[in-house]
């Protein structure tokens, strides 16, 4: 059942998304820019509508962390897509930073940058049963995604 407070654990996974993507800012791939400017008006307000939903929902829902419970599966499975994106990021910041470092894939897990963190917080809400938190994920998804899909799929093209 969701209950509201405070989450050390979207507090967690919070941190896990933020810091890379600080340290992102000063080490962006070459030619980043002339992706962006293409991107979708519409996918960029929805990106920052997720951004600011999965935020507040993380934070401020209660997760009761029950091992015992074969329920616990989902966040098990949330934490390691976090340890996954994680990987991504070192192995992306040890790159030479170019667009093709960027979007490569993970285990096979296409756009990593942007699926693994919307896949985590998907599962954190089927975990907690906070359907807030699943619906910010998914209009996070669609954005995110959906903006460096068209990244990935302009550098495939050109």
């Amino acid at each position: 059942m969701f209950h509201f407070g405070f989450s050390y654990i979207g507090l967690i996974y919070l941190l896990m998304l933020f810091i890379p993507n600080i340290i992102w800012a000063k080490n962006q791939p070459r030619d980043y820019d002339k992706y962006a400017e293409n991107e979708s008006r519409v996918l960029q307000i929805i990106e920052r509508a997720g951004e600011v939903l999965c935020t507040c929902a993380a934070v401020f829902s209660v997760v009761d962390i029950k091992f015992r419970s074969m329920w616990s599966i989902w966040l098990l499975i949330s934490f390691l897509l976090m340890i996954l994106y994680e990987v991504y990021w070192i192995r992306y910041f040890r790159s030479e930073k170019n667009m093709s470092d960027f979007y490569r894939s993970i285990c096979g897990i296409p756009l990593a940058g942007a699926t693994l963190p919307v896949g985590a917080f998907l599962l954190l809400g089927v975990y907690e049963k906070n359907v807030v938190l699943f619906v910010s994920a998914i209009i996070l998804g669609i954005g995110h995604i959906g903006i460096h899909g068209g990244h990935f799929k302009e550098i495939s093209q050109g």
